[in-house]
């Protein structure tokens, strides 16, 4: 089996994204670059059917032209957002989409996530784009364009898709999955924190502070 190592892990990953709540039945799809030649990537319907419960062997092998090299099940629509991320900057070794329960709810309300914990501010801001479909060449096309707009070195993204989900980029799928934790864990905090701020209980500061952001 091509790339057997990293199948399992990315089945693996994708497996405790569903038990951690970080994506639905409704959606979601991982993807890793393996070289200049292939990505691995869950297939569709992977929460749906499977409920992210999916065996190495159905992780596919995708080529640059988006056909199958190997695996067993379809390319999910989502592919060419994927694609968009990856076209842009050849560092991006992995592209998440979740459904992740806590940041759904900025990404639902179609406002930016404030950025207040310590271990999210080497994300910067955190958007969140225009509407598109889900699945649209669309919505490919706005993540390609907000991708356009910042450095060309920025590998570590973190953005929120209206009414859809989040996505993430990163160097590996180890530290998107962090990533995607670490945003989890900010939804949570800033959720609350917005009312306080409103309710007058406590004011969210904007101080500039010399945080540590490597890893």
């Amino acid at each position: 089996m091509l790339y057997q190592e990293e199948r399992e892990q990315l089945a693996e990953i994708v497996k405790k994204m569903f038990s951690r709540y970080e994506t639905n039945t409704a959606g979601g799809n991982v993807s890793v670059r393996i070289n200049d030649q292939h990505i691995i990537m869950t297939p569709t319907h992977m929460s749906q059917k499977y409920h992210c419960d999916i065996s190495p062997y159905q992780v596919l092998v995708v080529d640059m032209d988006e056909n199958i090299v190997e695996g067993d099940g379809r390319i999910t629509r989502e592919i060419n957002m994927h694609m968009a991320c990856y076209k842009h900057n050849r560092e991006i070794g992995c592209v998440l989409h979740a459904h992740a329960l806590q940041s759904m709810f900025f990404a639902t309300m179609g406002i930016d996530m404030p950025n207040l914990t310590e271990a999210t501010q080497k994300f910067g801001n955190i958007p969140c784009l225009d509407f598109a479909p889900a699945t649209s060449k669309e919505l490919a096309e706005k993540v390609k364009h907000y991708l356009e707009n910042k450095a060309l070195e920025s590998v570590i993204n973190a953005i929120l898709l209206n009414k859809h989900g989040v996505l993430i980029t990163d160097t590996n799928l180890i530290k998107a999955y962090d990533n995607l934790g670490r945003l989890e864990y900010n939804a949570y905090i800033a959720e609350k924190a917005l009312l306080f701020d409103k309710l007058g209980i406590c004011k969210i500061e904007n101080k500039e502070l010399n945080y540590n952001v490597d890893e």
